[in-house]
């Protein structure tokens, strides 16, 4: 019988994280050798286990799961992360697989989808669901925002008006009215309120 994969799970959520891995284990070519609850805990665990494949939660406290692919990339630049969350934020999903991910799971997938990707991720390839594949199209078409439109964006989020935006990013008001014009027809939407609410529910900007 082969030698099981190997794996390292990583969540902040200990009922979580405690329930993937018991379901792991009772899979007999799965073996959770290590389990983390943040991303430096990650780190250290993954250097000392090696493990073949790591589940990583997107959102933990202080440095998130696209933070812990940088990371483990820096140790073993073929790692293999499978990224586990409940968001499906479109600009989340490219930012992991930019990062370096191999998957993208939900957290409502089946058991038979998460051992299915496990299996695939471990033997190198990179696996995306129809819905996680659709999210990234709608992404990939949508116009990509300068760092200026993402620095007035982020204000806007935050619920600054374009005289503080203004003042904050040393421009005039009537620029602020020129980059909002722009950020609205890439958005698609018609006020800033509209536009706050895309970034947010599209991951573009996190709250």
């Amino acid at each position: 019988m082969p030698e099981p994969i190997r794996i390292l799970v990583v969540d902040d959520h200990p009922a979580f994280r405690l329930g993937l891995i018991a379901m792991l284990n009772k899979t007999p070519d799965f073996k959770v050798v290590a389990e983390a609850s943040d991303v430096n805990e990650a780190v250290q665990r993954f250097g000392e286990e090696r493990p073949d494949v790591t589940l990583m939660d997107l959102s933990m406290p202080g440095l998130n799961g696209i933070d812990g692919v940088k990371l483990l990339r820096q140790q073993e630049p073929k790692c293999r992360v499978i990224i586990v969350t409940t968001f499906d934020a479109d600009e989340d999903i490219h930012r992991v697989l930019e990062a370096g991910a191999k998957a993208y799971l939900l957290k409502d997938a089946t058991r038979e989808e998460i051992e299915e990707t496990i299996r695939a991720v471990d033997a190198g390839r990179t696996v995306l669901s129809p819905r996680v594949e659709a999210r990234l199209a709608e992404r990939n078409s949508r116009p990509s925002l300068t760092p200026r439109e993402m620095d007035i964006l982020r204000l806007i989020v935050r619920g600054w008006s374009n005289k503080e935006i203004g003042a904050e990013l040393g421009i005039t008001e009537t620029t602020v009215k020129g980059y909002l014009k722009a950020l609205f027809l890439k958005l698609n939407v018609a006020d800033r309120t509209q536009a706050a609410i895309t970034a947010v529910q599209h991951g573009i900007i996190h709250l």
